[in-house]
């Protein structure tokens, strides 16, 4: 691993030890950087603030469980991951979750998830989105978001396995058959 990665991953430790006592919105860079060992200068070196880093952290556990989507791995899969990778870090996304800071966990979700749905639909049918199936791919998206906040924020009660099969299951039919006919459900 490369020193910048390592350093970047020694933040995002150093972030989780802050949310244990304090809420996300009210950690300071000052408080990362004690925690971590390293200068404030080192922390803007590798992130714009802390939501940064926390969407960060956040992409790499959402890219693992996303990353051999389309070569056989059907989104249900990738959610199962997804949603193991979050319980695994349960104190971390819990405390992510909860701020709406307009650089927030939530929105970030939304937007790398409906980014890599957008993706993977162009590169297996070569064809942008039409606008009908845009909307209901938008709509299910933001759903998919709120419910997986709710999810961590009340508990996680639901095994990761039975969150993905709900998220499958809500899934538009329209939208649904378009990733049926990909070999993606």
């Amino acid at each position: 691993m490369a020193k910048s990665e390592s350093t970047k991953y020694r933040l995002a430790e150093a972030m989780k030890t802050c949310m244990k006592t304090t809420s996300v919105d009210d950690i300071t860079i000052r408080q990362i950087v004690e925690v971590c060992g390293v200068t404030r200068q080192t922390f803007y070196r590798n992130f714009l603030d802390k939501y940064d880093l926390i969407n960060w952290y956040f992409d790499k556990l959402l890219l693992k469980s996303f990353e051999h989507m389309g070569e056989g791995t059907t989104v249900y899969d990738g959610l199962v991951k997804k949603f193991e990778y979050l319980k695994e870090e349960h104190l971390f996304f819990a405390a992510a979750f909860r701020s709406d800071d307009q650089n927030s966990l939530k929105e970030h979700d939304f937007e790398l998830i409906l980014q890599f749905y957008q993706d993977l639909i162009g590169r297996k049918t070569s064809r942008p989105l039409g606008e009908d199936l845009q909307f209901l791919l938008e709509m299910y998206c933001r759903g998919s978001v709120y419910m997986t906040v709710k999810w961590v924020l009340t508990g996680m009660k639901d095994s990761p396995a039975k969150m993905s099969k709900k998220l499958v299951e809500a899934m538009p039919p329209r939208l649904a058959a378009v990733f049926d006919e990909l070999k993606l459900l």
